[in-house]
């Protein structure tokens, strides 16, 4: 019976990251997809910093930086004029090397994906689904329908679920999948366009009525709409997965661009000149119970959905796939046991759960209709939302949740220590002093120790003897202002966190990190 050591379902972004990272660390995956092409549509827009820093490890955030678009700064709109101006930079240009949003559409990042697959021989498997799967405790066995309708079973150590939110995975598993429904029906439009707020920016209208985003597209004049249809049905918020009622479901799927209410694409003064593209679709907000029963993982859609607010779904898809992606690693080399792949759950579901909620009261306040949500979107927040982006403590709040880079870990036994203000647990803070960054040995994409100052001649020893690589930052105040300790020790995960954080910066603590975890580097 043929084998490979992971079987990914689904080959979007999170699937082919996944089979990316999973084959330049060593691992065999195998990458299969039940629709016969990739996407065609630009679905998910923005690629946030957090993910551009990840991608430096595959070698990638240049060119998506280089075929993409720059977004600077936000804008808000209310009847008709601009009224606040969020810029990225300003409130960010210290915290990441990619303070701004960058727009490079779903379809573009795919065959992106695709190509770097096939350049390390790995090919997504078109029209091969997947129709169930059992777990045998010491592998797991698929039932895979091929392109010419044969059938084939396959064995794999693992499985991954990356086959969106209708995930067979999941079903397999039978994992729920609770929450909820939104009322409303948007639509999306890819547009060719004029006007104030073509500008390359992303501006947003809080009108009493309805909601409209614009966001901007590489090419001159090019953008997406994002907007809200009304005269909805209520609430399904009860309703299980997959089976929503959508009331005028026939209208939905007829609806055309002209059928958009004009009166908010007016108030921001965007004169459309073509339609590239237009579809209507309601969202949802569902985190599933679990993220791994025995050999299977959920990632992305399949574990978790949520509204549009701050472009969240894609990027934390990814986010999943390159914190399992190591770990897997670990386990199928024979440097760690198993119970480090619990540690996927752990570490990503916490973080799923704040997302829906976070995203839901978002989405809730822009969305919701009567005088009151009225007047706190046109006169409240264009009124406040300045005043406190004044406060670097809250523009920092603000980009650092939007951006990913507030993820942190601490709460997961993976993790351990404090040393300064970080801890186990949190993103290793990126400094950038002259030329260089201490971000640049991350590229290894392998277990790493930092000492920002001077190491602990002990230590430099330690790390020779086992091979951990040591890299040591001539302390400065650039280091004190992110929050590291002097001459404390860093042990960096894989995935760019920090594992372990040690003041005294002796390997005594690095030894009983590894032992305790029966982790070999």
């Amino acid at each position: 019976m043929p084998t490979r050591d992971v079987l990914i379902v689904g080959a979007g972004p999170t699937g082919l990251v996944l089979a990316l990272w999973l084959t330049r660390l060593g691992v065999k995956p195998r990458l299969i997809d039940k629709t016969a092409e990739p996407g065609t549509t630009s679905r998910a827009l923005a690629v946030h910093a957090r993910t551009l820093e990840l991608y430096r490890q595959l070698d990638l955030t240049q060119v998506v930086l280089e075929r993409g678009h720059k977004v600077p700064a936000v804008r808000l709109w209310v009847k008709g004029e601009p009224r606040a101006r969020i810029d990225f930079e300003e409130i960010a240009s210290d915290l990441t090397p990619y303070a701004f949003l960058q727009i490079f559409p779903q379809d573009e990042h795919e065959r992106l994906l695709i190509a770097r697959l096939e350049e390390l021989g790995v090919s997504v498997e078109r029209r091969t689904e997947l129709i169930g799967y059992r777990d045998e405790g010491d592998r797991v066995v698929a039932h895979l329908r091929l392109p010419d309708g044969r059938d084939e079973t396959w064995e794999a150590a693992y499985i991954a679920g990356c086959d969106g939110a209708h995930s067979i995975v999941r079903q397999t598993m039978e994992m729920g999948f609770p929450g909820g429904t939104y009322r409303q029906l948007f639509y999306v439009a890819d547009v060719q366009a004029s006007g104030p707020a073509l500008d390359g920016e992303l501006h947003v209208d809080l009108e009493e009525a309805d909601f409209l985003g614009v966001f901007p597209l590489a090419g001159k004049g090019r953008a997406r709409l994002i907007g809200t249809i009304r005269d909805r049905p209520a609430s399904t918020e009860s309703v299980p997965f997959g089976n929503e009622r959508s009331l005028s479901a026939e209208r939905a799927q007829t609806l055309k661009f002209q059928d958009v209410s004009r009166r908010i694409i007016d108030n921001l003064k965007v004169e459309v000149e073509a339609v590239n593209w237009f579809a209507t679709y309601h969202t949802h907000h569902r985190v599933t119970e679990h993220f791994r029963k025995g050999r299977a993982f959920l990632l992305g859609d399949a574990a978790h959905i949520h509204s549009p607010a701050g472009g969240q779904g894609m990027n934390t898809g990814i986010g999943d796939a390159i914190n399992l992606a190591w770990k897997l690693h670990a386990v199928v080399a024979g440097r760690a046991p198993d119970a480090l792949l619990d540690s996927y759950e752990l570490e990503r579901i916490a973080f799923a759960r704040r997302l829906v909620k976070t995203t839901d009261r978002v989405f809730t306040l822009a969305t919701a209709e009567g005088r009151l949500a009225g007047i706190i979107r046109t006169r409240i927040v264009p009124t406040v939302l300045p005043a406190l982006a004044r406060f670097g403590v809250f523009r920092e709040f603000l980009f650092r949740t939007v951006s990913q880079i507030t993820i942190n870990y601490r709460h997961c036994p993976l993790n351990a220590g404090q040393a300064g203000r970080l801890h186990g647990g949190d993103r290793l803070p990126w400094v950038a002093v002259d030329d260089s960054d201490n971000y640049e040995p991350l590229r290894a994409m392998t277990w790493q120790v930092h000492v920002y100052g001077t190491a602990n001649a002990e230590l430099v020893t330690w790390c020779k003897e086992h091979g951990l690589p040591l890299h040591v930052f001539a302390w400065g105040p650039e280091y004190e202002k992110a929050g590291f300790a002097q001459s404390a020790l860093y042990l960096i995960r894989p995935d760019t966190y920090i594992g372990l954080a040690h003041g005294a910066g002796a390997p005594d603590a690095l030894e009983r990190y590894l032992d305790e975890r029966n982790i070999t580097i």
